[in-house]
């Protein structure tokens, strides 16, 4: 329920109702000119349609009635025709705010925004009817598409980790959003943003390496914002390429900035006082000639109060310079830490500069001096080279892992903590439905987030404050033990129907699940460019490619040298289109992205020499070769029955068979699904309906009531609200209707006194007369055919 004051509480809890409510169109109040409003919210998600016995709507409709104001009528002022000066407070797609209480204070109760307006002309009324933040939800529905889970064979994401990408999408956060999502000339750029609320996968960039899941988990439970990946264990064998140890995953950044040139912005979220040790890292390999592979790398030890940043190469070493923080030792907590590798200083190498910044836990920004390698430091020098991936090494609770390219300087405290740029908007439940592969989409990002929740029978819905609220079908797994209010017949409740059907019943459960475990990766298409590019200097050039849906994503093109060639997905530049002509690398700056059915590919010369696509033999360099599974997902089923149990002996067999989905690739996942819809179905729960309460404006959906009628059903027991119609007239009554659902049957059938029948009536029909009783009376044929009898009626014939 929600909170009230205490004023609003004694008022309520002594049966006062004198009613109030206050509307909002476009900021401005016009509380006086509503004539009536009608509130509606439900679940539509929580269980199959098959048992939930009502339907409804997981979105909350306000419908208002409004008059004019001044001596103009509401159709002059606000249809459709109306001047803008006053008809754009009630147009389409205009904010509406809606509290509604009692005189002793009101609480909110919507927050949405218009979705048509209806004026009568020669009247006095316009009707408007409004929709909650599910409105915001219309844009066009994408999830990246990579190849890294069926790689690996391991999770990449799960279906909560969608979920808060679609609502990212539309705008509605659960944690820091990308910092700059969207590509522009000479702009800093988000090159990775992996939420980790649940998965692996990100909008920008692509997952590269996945640990193993029996290594970590998703919690929620101290984590920065939301979500966070908490590890339980290292893996067995250290990384060859770290010589840092904890758990492991990898990203490719969606475009390849050089070195030198460019100033790289590392960071993220953690929680210090949870996970297996007390360090996290963020690594950056940079691609150099030959085999020789460059290394940035920000280090954050809270066992030592120390922040180290790292500068060197594979297998060859390096240096690093170390900044003591005592706080990090004393106040363990929520810690955000960033880096900034700044490469600029430099033609052919570069000694980079190194300069982090910290904020504690209760909001202590932490910043350092900058540290500059030098020829003393030789192995710190960086080569010529791009980015090619990001690593992150965490012994703790992680969150948020970003890296950014093109930063003019460190942040300020401000720009770090990205105040004023985000607001927080969603709360997710934990982690569910691990996905070794996203599914493909279609349709609204509300479209796809109630796919989901049908498929999880979980709940999706915005608030009375606007906050997207998603509740997994574990909430309703465990019993509660108390109310959240208790309702009377004799003060609260006016009518109430008590329905009960056995079509709710659902004693043998299938869940069909998508089985990736013997699914490999093989080559996919391949596009070999026919023509020689020309890059001019300090200039960019885009190309597109053809990119079926069913592909799944690539990133950008490795760069190739003289020293080596990148299988798959390269490209080689030289300074002539001739064949011969020597590789530059270090010089352009390539991007990949998805973008309407095509892989655009940009190149960007970061130097002033004009360059080509050419390979050592003369011919195009561009060569793309996607990823794809080698074979199709098998369907399999989880099931869940109790044979020959209770309620199979009362109800008998009562099978149900959930959809088949996309989104329940696991069979864990699979079996939880269906012992879930058997325990809510196995005995038929009782459906409260069209129950007209003492108006409560703290009532909210999931909440718990105790219903005690002493008037008619004879009832006392707990029940969920999944449903809730709240309407007011002009004579200012309000009407609260309530749906609920009984968080168990009446205990099991007794049959007291009872004999049900069987199922078949196996009575003898009655025998009739014998063959020797036919013949005594009727000695001839002749006789027994007169009269044009049949045998029936010969049988059954009587005789005195």
């Amino acid at each position: 329920m929600r909170a009230s004051d205490a004023r609003a509480t004694a008022a309520l809890e002594a049966g006062s109702r004198v009613t109030a409510h206050t509307t909002r169109l476009g900021g401005k109040d016009v509380t006086d000119q509503v004539l009536s409003w009608e509130l509606e919210r439900s679940y539509s998600t929580d269980l199959p349609d098959a048992m939930r016995a009502f339907s409804g709507s997981s979105s909350a409709q306000l419908q208002l009635q409004i008059a004019g104001t001044g001596g103009a009528s509401a159709p002059a002022l606000y249809s459709p025709w109306a001047p803008r000066s006053t008809g754009d407070i009630a147009r389409p797609g205009q904010s509406v705010v809606h509290a509604y209480g009692t005189d002793a204070g009101t609480l909110p109760a919507f927050r949405g925004t218009l979705r048509n307006r209806s004026a009568a002309s020669g009247t006095d009324l316009v009707q408007l009817t409004a929709l909650d933040g599910a409105e915001r939800l219309h844009g066009p529905a994408a999830l990246p598409k990579p190849y890294a889970g069926f790689y690996w064979r391991r999770p990449v994401a799960t279906a909560t980790w969608c979920v808060d990408e679609l609502l990212r999408q539309a705008g509605v956060h659960s944690g820091p959003p990308p910092r700059f999502p969207d590509v522009a000339a000479n702009a800093p750029l988000t090159l990775i943003h992996a939420s980790l609320h649940g998965g692996f996968a990100t909008p920008y960039g692509q997952p590269e390496h996945l640990p193993d899941p029996r290594h970590y988990s998703w919690t929620r439970t101290g984590a920065p914002h939301e979500m966070m990946l908490v590890p339980h264990a290292s893996p067995h064998a250290q990384s060859p390429d770290t010589d840092v140890s904890g758990l492991i995953a990898s990203w490719f950044p969606r475009s390849r900035p050089t070195a030198p040139g460019g100033r790289l912005f590392a960071e993220t979220w953690v929680n210090s006082a949870v996970g297996i040790g007390s360090t996290v890292s963020m690594e950056l390999d940079l691609k150099g000639e030959g085999t020789h592979v460059g290394q940035l790398r920000l280090t954050a030890d809270f066992s030592q109060g120390k922040v180290f940043m790292y500068s060197g190469s594979r297998g060859v070493g390096g240096w690093h310079f170390t900044w003591d923080l005592p706080e990090m030792k004393t106040r363990p907590g929520v810690w955000h830490i960033g880096g900034l590798f700044d490469l600029t200083a430099g033609s052919t190498t570069v000694f980079p500069t190194l300069q982090p910044r910290l904020t504690g836990p209760d909001g202590s920004h932490y910043t350092f001096t900058a540290g500059t390698f030098t020829s003393a430091h030789a192995t710190a020098l960086q080569q010529v080279s791009e980015l090619a991936q990001m690593r992150l090494i965490t012994t703790i609770g992680t969150e948020g892992v970003q890296l950014t390219n093109g930063m003019p300087a460190l942040p300020t405290a401000a720009d770090f903590a990205q105040t004023g740029s985000w607001t927080k908007g969603a709360e997710l439940d934990e982690a569910i439905l691990p996905l070794y592969s996203v599914p493909r989409v279609s349709g609204s990002q509300w479209e796809v987030l109630t796919q989901i929740a049908k498929a999880s029978m979980s709940t999706a819905e915005f608030d009375e404050r606007g906050i997207f609220r998603w509740h997994n079908h574990t909430r309703f797994a465990t019993l509660p033990t108390a109310p959240d209010l208790t309702l009377t017949s004799v003060r609260d409740i006016s009518s109430l129907t008590v329905a009960e059907e056995i079509d709710a019943c659902r004693n043998y459960c299938v869940q069909p699940y998508r089985d990736w475990t013997a699914v490999k990766v093989t080559s996919g298409t391949t596009y070999a460019d026919t023509v020689i590019r020309e890059i001019p200097g300090l200039s960019s050039i885009t190309i597109k490619y053809v990119l079926a849906d069913e592909e799944f994503d690539v990133g950008p093109p490795n760069t190739d040298d003289d020293q080596s060639v990148a299988p798959g997905f390269s490209v080689r530049f030289a300074a002539d289109d001739a064949a011969g002509a020597d590789a530059v690398k270090g010089a352009v700056e390539v991007l990949a992205r998805r973008e309407d059915g095509y892989l655009v590919v940009q190149f960007t010369n970061r130097g002033t020499r004009r360059l080509y696509t050419v390979t050592v033999d003369g011919k195009p360099s561009v060569f793309i070769q996607t990823l794809k599974p080698s074979a199709e997902a098998v369907e399999r089923q989880a099931t869940s029955s109790s044979v020959g149990g209770t309620s199979e002996r009362y109800y008998g067999r009562q099978e149900f068979c959930a959809e088949a989905s996309d989104w329940i690739q696991d069979y864990r996942a699979a079996k939880e699904l269906a012992d879930a819809m058997r325990a809510a179905g196995q005995y038929p729960v009782p459906v409260i309906s069209d129950t007209q309460v003492l108006y409560d404006p703290r009532i909210q959906l999931g909440d718990v009531v105790r219903l005690l009628d002493s008037t008619g059903a004879e009832l006392d027991t707990l029940a969920w609200v999944v449903a809730i119609k709240t309407s007011a007239t002009a004579a200012g009554a309000v009407q609260q209707t309530l749906t609920l659902r009984g968080t168990r049957p009446n205990g099991l059938p007794y049959d007291t006194g009872l004999t049900p029948d069987t199922p078949a009536d196996h009575t003898p029909f009655p025998a009739g007369n014998t063959y020797a009783a036919v013949r005594s009376r009727y000695t001839t044929h002749a006789a027994l055919a007169a009269g044009g009898r049949t045998w029936r009626q010969v049988k059954e014939e009587t005789h005195d």
